[in-house]
């Protein structure tokens, strides 16, 4: 294939993926609207091609594999869409010195696939998109064995990828028992079907959608696999390294030794280097010994919750910010104060209450759109401070967040908010005079602190953790990722939920009206939940979130 050819069949998977991304978003088990995995995992691919129909005509192997490597990273959202970059990472890896197309050299790509995305998750959990990759890379290295045709080879990449699909509710207890397969692992199926249709034509691994897409009686529960867990390790230190002898082999063998993730990308003479270690002063010893170390960032990964995508940081040195964000010119001449904020919301009356405790710059997105990591990187880059915290405000969008802090050019760290009322609480305790680590301490505290639950419309039948029937439409109280209230309306809903919230440990309320709530039924509200519980102190604010009527927080 020439570069064009190349193009137009990726394209042509990107868009197979799309048409099928409303199909894998169905697989999500937990009966609220979200952006999903689907809608990731497409816009991830779309940027890729974006970077893709860039490229010259003339350009050749090298330039296309860069723009795959580079266009999947800045375009990943969500941590499907930060896996698939991982994948497409390693792929293209592993092509960088073919030289022909054949079924050994797609094995040999897959293979790569595999290490570079089990490197970038810290706990690997099977019955994932790691075990669909994994079994796709078994499938190429049997046909390679076999001296089949590479035709026959992508085939038979294909058909193993949906069989491992099928097998993720066996391998994962909460796929089995809410009667789905694996979303993120089902995406790639589809992406590797949607590239081998464009070409080679056919009609390779034909599936099911709906008996994949579908589910009877599915339970209501949240997936809690903490696949990003931290290292055992406290430091992870990084670093620039420039040494035209080294032995990388041998140096790999002491990172390893020192620590885990380890990482040394590059080559000679300009390196980065990574790992997770409790002695960061050993690393720099040694490697300044054998040549010269600079740009060094060590963060305690404990007091940050910084869990870093290791794979990414190979990336620090040539990551430029995308996207365009509105600055004041002001902030373009005034000097750069210390440090800035950034936070991800969806809703004016929630950005303007964040403003208005300090953030710098919002980021527009949720739970119905997750930032890019390119949008999150070029909001950190355009913050005039010296240092930065992202707060991602939404569990599914911590993993872009700390993708972007990886590549940025200045420190910066990533709280972990789930929800913009942790967001709150964080900033509350601001204290630019602590350090980065330090202060990122106190947020973290402070957020632990925060009960917070959320009130939307259920928009599929399901069941409820006790088994109680939910039927579309119906108002849902969620709190700890978990449905706790089924019931007619949102008043009702809301004053159970509050009940159940703040119990006996509480003093404080806060109550965030979505736009989808009125003015005068939140008054209302307001009023009911102020004379059944006297001792709590309410602070009632229009938050304008869409799809949630209302978001609480109690401390």
């Amino acid at each position: 294939m020439n570069a064009s050819e190349f193009i137009r069949d990726f394209s042509s998977a990107a868009e197979y993926l799309a048409q099928h991304k409303d199909e894998i978003n169905k697989l999500n088990v937990f009966p609220v609207p979200d952006g999903d995995t689907g809608t990731n995992m497409s816009l991830t691919i779309s940027s890729v091609v974006k970077e893709l129909t860039a490229l010259p005509a003339e350009a050749g192997l090298p330039e296309i594999l860069k723009a795959i490597t580079h266009g999947s990273l800045m375009g990943a959202r969500g941590n499907s869409g930060v896996i698939t970059s991982q994948i497409l990472r390693g792929f293209s890896e592993g092509l960088a010195d073919a030289t022909e197309f054949d079924s050994f050299t797609v094995a040999v790509a897959l293979e790569k696939a595999v290490e570079v995305a089990f490197t970038a998750v810290r706990r690997p959990v099977e019955g994932t998109i790691l075990t669909v990759v994994r079994d796709m890379s078994t499938a190429a290295n049997e046909a390679a064995q076999a001296c089949l045709p590479v035709n026959v080879a992508l085939k038979d990449i294909v058909v193993a990828a949906f069989a491992s699909v099928r097998r993720t509710p066996e391998l994962l207890p909460v796929l089995k028992e809410n009667n789905v397969v694996d979303a993120g692992g089902y995406g790639l199926a589809l992406l590797a079907q949607g590239f081998v249709l464009a070409l080679l034509g056919g009609d390779p691994a034909v599936e099911d959608v709906q008996a994949l897409t579908s589910a009877r009686n599915p339970l209501v529960a949240i997936e809690q696999i903490d696949d990003w867990e931290g290292s055992e390790y406290l430091y992870c230190t990084e670093f620039l390294f420039q040494s035209a002898d080294i032995d990388t082999a041998a140096t790999l063998d002491f990172l390893s030794r020192m620590g885990d993730c380890e990482l040394m990308v590059g080559s000679q003479p300009d390196f980065k280097i990574h790992v997770h270690t409790d002695n960061p002063g050993q690393v720099l010893e040694y490697m300044c010994a054998r040549g010269q170390v600079y740009e060094v960032h060590i963060h305690n990964m404990r007091l940050q919750s910084q869990e870093r995508n290791v794979s990414l940081a190979a990336e620090a040195q040539t990551a430029s910010a995308a996207g365009s964000l509105e600055i004041a010119d002001a902030a373009l001449t005034a000097p750069p104060k210390p440090r800035g904020y950034v936070a991800v919301c969806s809703g004016d009356g929630l950005a303007k209450i964040l403003e208005s405790l300090g953030v710098d710059i919002i980021v527009s997105g949720g739970q119905t759109m997750n930032p890019s990591t390119a949008e999150l990187l070029a909001a950190i880059e355009a913050v005039n401070a010296a240092e930065v915290v992202v707060f991602p405000n939404n569990k599914n969008i911590i993993m872009t967040a700390q993708a972007a802090v990886a590549v940025a050019s200045k420190p910066a760290v990533v709280v972990a908010t789930q929800n913009v009322p942790e967001s709150f609480s964080a900033l509350f305790v601001a204290n630019p005079a602590l350090t980065l680590a330090e202060e990122a301490a106190e947020m973290q505290a402070a957020i632990s602190l925060v009960k917070e639950a959320e009130i939307t419309y259920a928009i599929k039948s399901a069941k409820s953790k006790t088994g109680q029937k939910i039927h579309a439409g119906d108002v849902i109280g969620i709190s700890n990722d978990v449905i706790e209230v089924v019931g007619p309306s949102v008043t009702s809903v809301a004053l159970d939920l509050v009940e159940r919230i703040t119990g006996t440990d509480c003093d404080t309320l806060t109550l965030l009206a979505g736009e989808q709530l009125a003015q005068p039924d939140f008054e209302t509200l307001v009023e009911q939940i102020v004379t059944r519980f006297p001792d709590l102190e309410v602070d009632a604010r229009r938050g304008e979130q869409p799809l949630y009527p209302l978001v609480m927080a109690a401390e």
